[in-house]
């Protein structure tokens, strides 16, 4: 099967076993919006080489993406009866052993139910913060026994810093792979980069104590630059959305 976590800013993809533990992938890998006819080539070979039956796409970047994923889709599968094939992935009361904990169900964005789906299926049966760290910051709670409490959303490391480019004058842009000073910052570069850092592991660990977690499970872009920062435990993950997809089709019936 193909799993397609399209984001904002970057398709991700990863192709699995229908038997496979979620997160053990045959291939994988991750492009741009403005890269995306890349994937025809890559799910061509793909398929040539594994086979594709089922495809299960996350999207929260709007009805142009899906349009562009359906034309590349298509050109790379011409032989696969594409609206027997695509599931379009949304969030539900309750699926894969995770209970849907928000007002309004549907309303929770489908990469978040299946981040609390992929954070569930890698740490059963404890509490968990699950962090995902791209263009927004998602930090979501889930219970030992799988009910999604709820989260907060905020801007990501890349848009906390070009914020601040663009609306202050004098503040420069800083480079997201910049390294973080040792205590105060002493320059106004190294001050920005600290205040975005800080904003970003002090919002997962609030809510890692609010919570009670044992564990936080981190995720995205901007993740291995905030994992030096934490002091709670967690586990670092390439895309927990992914995992939540694939673990979500083991709970559906056969394709």
């Amino acid at each position: 099967m193909l799993l397609i976590d399209a984001g904002n800013t970057r398709v991700k993809w990863a192709l699995a076993a229908n038997d496979a533990t979620p997160g053990d992938w045959l291939e994988h890998g991750a492009v741009t919006h403005a890269d995306l006819p890349q994937l025809e080539l890559a799910w061509s070979e793909a398929v040539a080489r594994h086979g594709v039956g089922r495809i299960v796409i996350a999207n929260v970047a709007g009805n142009a993406l899906r349009v562009q994923l359906e034309y590349v889709l298509q050109r790379a599968f011409p032989a696969l009866d594409l609206d027997q094939a695509i599931t379009w992935f949304a969030s539900v009361p309750a699926l894969a052993g995770v209970t849907n904990g928000y007002r309004n169900p549907a309303q929770l964005g489908c990469d978040r139910f299946a981040a609390a789906i992929g954070g569930h299926a890698l740490a059963p049966g404890q509490s968990i913060i699950v962090a995902n760290c791209g263009t927004a910051t998602t930090i979501d709670a889930v219970t030992a026994d799988g009910f999604f409490l709820g989260g907060m959303i905020l801007p990501g490391l890349g848009l906390m810093a070009g914020a601040l480019a663009r609306n202050t004058a004098q503040l420069p842009r800083i480079a997201h792979d910049a390294k973080l000073p040792d205590g105060f910052a002493d320059n106004t570069d190294d001050a920005i980069l600290s205040g975005c850092m800080v904003a970003q592991s002090g919002a997962i660990e609030h809510a890692f104590a609010q919570h009670g977690a044992a564990m936080c499970i981190l995720s995205g872009g901007a993740a291995p630059h905030i994992a030096p920062l934490l002091t709670v435990p967690y586990r670092l993950i390439d895309n927990v959305v992914l995992i939540g997809l694939h673990a979500s089709v083991a709970d559906t019936e056969p394709f």
